[in-house]
């Protein structure tokens, strides 16, 4: 953790630990062999850099767009450019396939990779994993079928300040969790592809939101969810911007304002106040490329009045995606459930879907109507984490 985030306090007898154990635990083995599928933004400028600072090893690279691909390669040393994805798959070389295409593009090349099973071990698919919940049950039960790793690039859950109030929660710093609250005012890129979906802020944005208090709270019992237009997206849509509110069994409430909208004066902060304390922050996202770090200050009620604000040099793009890749890599060679299992991700994806619900009907949607369309074996392995 950074040094001038500490030095504030140290004069102090301080009876909070800001050891927060913010950054990826990674495996002993981490040299497995990475093909990349797309050659884009992501990829180009998050994922393969998060790689490279890591040391990780990445064999292979395809795209849409073959000189694209080259161009890649050339800038991160990648020893093989294939013409196109599904070579990349039977390249033997390649042990986990990193997906950054289209979500809607994610079920076929699942459906292509479980047969190479062989030398595919893993899979690291975007978010959000598919565009239905059905389609990324289906994923889910291929790679069961197949006896290949899936998991799901949630990346916020990796963001240092979302690392970090986990700790803090999972020590019970704050107490017990009253509300919590998201507030982000900026403005996704949406590209091309999503003009033919029927769902946007909520499926491309507000998943991260969504994921990241499952991540820190668990499962809620219900979500009330309202949408409405964004007038500077010109292509047709019913959810440009999202509000909600989870609702859960011991009475904390979660709130999220994604306002994907806003010209001017970016940015997103959070707020979790419990029996005990107050942990708030920012997310260094907005203001990327430029990039800053995301930010904790910590208060309880031990000490009234003071601010532990406890800082680090990591950003969440592009060092969170180390820990996407390494919590997969780590799952393999232990042989233990991902973090962000494809079967947790369901999870989210059920989220997703009863928010969409819940806007429609203008109510709030229990969990449990969503219940019928997940695999039972992940009902039977949900579990709240506070």
């Amino acid at each position: 953790m950074g040094d001038e985030g500490l030095a504030s306090d140290l004069d102090l007898d301080l009876d909070l630990d800001l050891d927060l154990d913010y950054l990826p635990r990674l495996g002993r083995k981490t040299d497995y062999g990475i093909g990349a599928i797309g050659a884009g933004f992501i990829m180009r400028d998050v994922h393969l850099e998060a790689y490279r600072q890591a040391g990780f090893r990445v064999v292979a690279i395809a795209s849409r767009r073959p000189e694209h691909a080259r161009e890649v390669a050339a800038r991160y040393g990648i020893p093989c450019v294939h013409g196109e994805w599904r070579a990349l798959l039977a390249d033997s070389d390649v042990e986990i396939v990193d997906s950054a295409f289209p979500p809607h593009e994610q079920p076929q090349i699942v459906r292509e990779a479980v047969r190479h099973a062989g030398h595919i071990r893993g899979i690291l698919a975007q978010k959000p994993l598919a565009p239905t919940l059905a389609e990324a049950a289906e994923m889910v039960r291929l790679c069961d079928q197949a006896g290949v790793v899936l998991a799901v690039n949630q990346n916020m859950r990796y963001d240092q300040s979302m690392r970090a109030l986990k700790t803090l929660l999972t020590r019970g710093s704050l107490g017990r969790p009253v509300v919590a609250q998201i507030t982000m005012h900026a403005r996704p890129h949406w590209q091309d592809y999503l003009q033919g979906y029927d769902r946007l802020a909520i499926l491309n944005m507000s998943i991260h939101h969504l994921d990241v208090y499952r991540y820190l709270f668990g499962d809620p019992e219900r979500i009330l969810a309202s949408v409405r237009t964004d007038p500077r997206t010109p292509f047709p849509h019913r959810d440009g911007m999202a509000f909600y509110i989870l609702e859960y069994a011991d009475g904390l409430r979660a709130i999220g304002l994604d306002n994907c909208f806003t010209p001017l004066d970016q940015g997103i902060e959070w707020r979790v106040e419990g029996t005990v304390g107050v942990a708030k922050g920012t997310i260094g996202w907005p203001d990327y490329p430029a990039g800053s770090p995301s930010t904790l200050d910590v208060a309880t009620t031990q000490r009234p009045g003071h601010w532990f604000r406890p800082r680090w040099p990591e950003r969440w793009f592009p060092h969170a995606f180390i820990g996407t890749m390494g919590q997969l890599m780590r799952a393999l060679e232990e042989g233990n459930e991902p973090e962000m299992s494809g079967r947790d991700n369901l999870g989210t994806m059920a989220l997703v879907e009863a928010a969409y619900r819940s806007a429609d009907a203008g109510r709030a949607v229990p969990l449990t109507t969503i219940a019928a369309l997940l695999p039972s074996r992940h009902g039977a392995e949900k579990t709240s984490s506070h």
